[in-house]
């Protein structure tokens, strides 16, 4: 009984230190290549995202390459207009397809309302620095395409640049992506970032799809008065963002607060309508009453001598 108890506790303690064995051996092959799998996964999901900076300068003299190859500088787009910001990379076969034909769809989209180029621009920075002209070229001609505009060419450009400036501009406006060797493709948030016409940040939407009326908005406010319409306006007003995804919803407390500024308006309004009435009621009647009194002799009574 003692030889198979024996027997038990040698094949255990042989299992025991093949294990620890194992654990110590692991870190050279298997383990080590886990560990640092999870390890950049974690610091790539890190590195990319979003970063909202409102009211952050966007640098205008920054240079990259239009559609023809020339190299032109920010401020060329810049001036009179509100601009949206888009950074795919055009080689990209997911998330940034996904994303301008979103952006193609509500461009297109009547209850929009603002038209491309007349009303606002578009800026499309690739952030693949091994990207040109002619496949910026070819991917602007695509989306003119699917969005069925081609007079819209002047306000939809598909640019490329080096390294530097892109990483320059992705900073400014908070934009943080990394660059993937495994897929040789880039990691990147999906959205639209909006500059105001001085080239200030003023607003995010992020998604691959966008709602009309939420691109109006953003729009309205990046515009800063020069578009949109009173009534678009008084919808911004009453309206909050959501700090995620840039969606508007109406605030109730601003609708109460603007219906209760009407209201006294209203009775304001009302009073002064009245007073006013009320005056000219007033001078009319001391006007007829002097017409009245004005002429009238007192008649006398023949035979009495009496005025009456």
């Amino acid at each position: 009984m003692r030889a198979g108890w024996g027997s038990r506790a040698s094949a255990a303690m042989a299992v025991l230190i093949g294990t620890a064995a194992g654990i110590i051996g692991e870190p050279s092959s298997a383990w080590a290549q886990r560990t640092v799998g999870a390890v950049t996964s974690a610091n790539a999901a890190q590195s990319l995202g979003m970063d909202r900076k409102p009211g952050a300068q966007v640098s205008l003299d920054t240079a990259f390459r239009d559609e023809a190859g020339k190299t032109v500088p920010l401020r060329t787009w810049f001036g009179g207009k509100p601009v949206v910001l888009v950074m795919p990379f055009y080689k990209c076969p997911g998330v940034c397809t996904a994303e301008l034909n979103g952006l193609a769809k509500v461009l297109g989209d009547q209850r929009l309302k603002y038209r491309i180029g007349s009303d606002f621009e578009v800026v499309t920075v690739s952030i693949d620095p091994t990207e040109g002209a002619e496949l910026a070229t070819r991917k602007k001609q695509e989306y003119l395409n699917l969005l069925g505009r081609p007079d819209a060419a002047d306000g939809w450009r598909f640019l490329t640049g080096a390294e530097a400036p892109i990483e320059h501009l992705a900073t400014e406006v908070g934009f943080r992506y990394s660059y993937d060797p495994k897929t040789k493709g880039y990691t990147h948030p999906a959205g639209l970032i909006l500059l105001t016409p001085e080239g200030k940040v003023a607003q995010y939407l992020s998604g691959v799809e966008f709602a009309p009326t939420d691109l109006r908005l953003a729009l309205t406010e990046a515009g800063q008065g020069s578009i949109g319409s009173l009534a678009d306006r008084v919808t911004l007003y009453c309206c909050t963002v959501d700090p995620v995804t840039g969606a508007y919803t109406i605030a109730i407390a601003r609708v109460v607060q603007l219906a209760g500024c009407f209201s006294v308006l209203l009775v304001g309004a009302f009073v002064l309508i009245a007073l006013r009435v009320m005056g000219t009621a007033d001078r009319r009647g001391a006007r007829h009453g002097g017409d009245r009194g004005v002429g009238r002799a007192p008649k006398v009574l023949e035979g009495a001598g009496e005025l009456r």
